[in-house]
């Protein structure tokens, strides 16, 4: 896999010209949201190189995450003239650089194509790496390609519009990234405050949090042993994600992710020996900014069931990443049915 060039930005314009300049193009094209059309696409939209690009906007929302919505931006391309040797700008957060990226990467067999993340929790995660993908039949992220972009162009400038709730959605990557690195890392992450942001701190923060991922994207590009590392609180996390959305009260990857870490660093504490200090200091930061996510032993089943249905899994027990300690990754790790219950009651005595 081609390693991605990181920008990061202290000149949108500037730093965007020259991620343009990298690529070859015929056609333009740059992919929005509704949101990030009104919100974003101004900033970049008097640069000489995007004002004639033709501009593909899609609903907002991971629930738009779908196969009509890529089926959508290939018809706008293939309408509007592009070629294997045109180009396509995703500007949005996870959902858009996922989306976007799958539908770059499949069209004409792939065209070239840079990210530019306008949320926090893109920044750190969907953006960098090389997945890309699109959910299917209930179950997040179920059909995509490893196919990285050219480039990704990282501005704050973008993440002082957010919310309180999706600086804290990118946040919880930036933590898993703290556990799998090293202490200080984890504790410069721990004693930041989410809550009174310092937004030249938090970009120094995510700088260091990107080029963890990007040091395991390189060592391991297709997952197949040490970048399952980046997995840690998604296998549950993205089970409460997919059962949020049936309940019809969408909660955010983040926060899914968050209260996932805790439900996996008990399974590391029980499993591997995760030291009980750590867990609990990790659980009090969480409970303290991300809430609870409310569950009850009716829903064990079906939360189980979600579960088995992770693309991690590799037979009827349960994959996991655990860890042993802070940075002391464990990947193929299994659990039971039995031993996921008992996870889950933890995580209930622990709301």
């Amino acid at each position: 896999m081609d390693k991605q060039k990181i920008i990061v930005s202290k000149d949108l314009n500037v730093s965007l010209s020259e991620a343009l300049q990298m690529i070859d193009y015929d056609k333009l094209f740059v992919l929005t949201d509704e949101e990030t059309a009104l919100y974003c696409l101004p900033l970049i939209r008097d640069n000489e190189k995007i004002k004639d690009a033709g501009v593909i906007v899609i609903q907002a929302g991971d629930l738009h995450k779908t196969l009509d919505a890529v089926s959508g931006v290939w018809m706008y391309l293939s309408r509007n003239g592009a070629s294997r040797k045109s180009a396509m700008v995703n500007l949005g957060g996870g959902m858009v650089t996922d989306l976007g990226g799958f539908a770059a990467s499949s069209f004409k067999r792939g065209i070239p194509y840079i990210n530019i993340p306008t949320t926090l929790l893109g920044a750190v995660d969907a953006a960098v790496g090389g997945k890309t993908g699109i959910n299917f039949n209930g179950l997040k992220n179920e059909i995509g390609v490893f196919s990285p972009s050219k480039v990704v162009l990282i501005d704050t400038t973008f993440f002082q519009s957010l919310d309180r709730e999706n600086i804290l959605s990118g946040y919880a990557e930036m933590l898993k990234h703290g556990l799998i690195s090293n202490d200080k890392n984890l504790s410069d992450l721990i004693c930041f405050d989410p809550e009174n942001i310092d937004y030249r701190r938090l970009q120094e923060l995510l700088v260091i949090s990107v080029k963890i991922k990007e040091k395991i994207v390189s060592e391991d590009p297709y997952e197949k042993g040490i970048r399952k590392a980046l997995n840690l609180g998604h296998t549950v996390g993205h089970a409460f994600e997919s059962f949020s959305f049936e309940r019809n009260r969408p909660t955010l990857h983040g926060y899914a992710v968050a209260w996932g870490i805790i439900c996996e660093l008990y399974l590391s504490y029980c499993l591997t020996g995760f030291p009980a200090d750590k867990l609990r200091q990790t659980i009090r930061f969480i409970r303290n900014h991300y809430g609870t996510f409310e569950i009850d032993c009716k829903d064990y089943d079906h939360l189980y069931e979600l579960m088995t249905h992770d693309k991690k899994n590799e037979s009827d027990r349960v994959n996991f990443t655990l860890l042993a300690d802070v940075g002391d990754i464990r990947i193929n790790q299994t659990a039971d049915q039995k031993m996921i219950f008992e996870m889950f009651d933890f995580y209930r005595d622990n709301q």
